[in-house]
């Protein structure tokens, strides 16, 4: 006849079998395990609980729309046709022309931009903003932008073009390719000098290009 289990062991949960004990460490982690459902339980039941997990999931689903993060590794190509245009007209010629009134390059301020800008007066009259070659970052809430302001390359000048006087042309329409924006006709071009690539959320110059005026 096998040894019964000491005083101390005969709880059923504590005795494998006649003469046998069960581990110590092996019952504290059932135990434990015992006690963390038990409290998860009781958490979930909790409308503290429910309250907590939709804060944290409305926080978590702004910081997405707000930040955009996916954008950091998307693109977004535009390839529109772009106007031929001439440095001055034609002399003598009766034929009006698609004019450059003043071209830049983009240079890099909050991400790696480059390309070229043109401002193109049509042979009817009309006036377009021109990118060409464009390649930036993609990014939230992203505009192109004529300024009064001047272009700094340095960190120092990438929150300036909403300082002063500025136009906002539109959206950017992509972060790759040729580009082509009509301009007001009433707007007054006199005095703008850059052109931006302005993410209006976080008030910052992704790349900008100075603009010179063709003579």
């Amino acid at each position: 006849m096998g040894a019964r289990c000491p005083g101390e062991w005969r709880r059923p949960a504590t005795c494998l079998a006649e003469g046998q004990r069960f581990p110590q460490s092996l019952l504290r982690v059932l135990m434990q395990g015992i006690t963390v459902r038990t409290m998860l339980r009781r958490l979930l039941r909790s409308p503290v609980t429910w309250g907590v997990v939709l804060v944290v999931a409305a926080g978590a689903a702004f910081g997405l729309y707000w930040f955009q993060p996916w954008k950091l590794i998307t693109n977004k190509e535009v390839f529109e046709p772009v106007p031929s245009v001439a440095a001055s007209a034609t002399n003598g010629s009766p034929t009006p022309v698609n004019k450059l009134l003043a071209s830049g390059n983009f240079v890099s301020h909050e991400h790696s931009t480059t390309g070229t800008v043109q401002l193109v007066q049509l042979a009817d009259g009309r006036r377009e903003l021109v990118l060409l070659d464009l390649s930036t970052s993609d990014g939230p809430d992203l505009w192109v932008w004529l300024t009064d302001q001047k272009v700094v390359m340095d960190s120092s000048g990438w929150h300036v073009f909403d300082d002063g006087r500025y136009l906002q042309v539109g959206r950017l329409k992509g972060n790759r390719g040729n580009q082509v924006y009509d301009l007001p006709t009433t707007a007054d071009l006199a005095g703008y000098r850059s052109v931006t690539l302005w993410c209006r959320r976080f008030t910052v110059s992704f790349g900008a290009a100075e603009l010179t005026t063709t003579r």
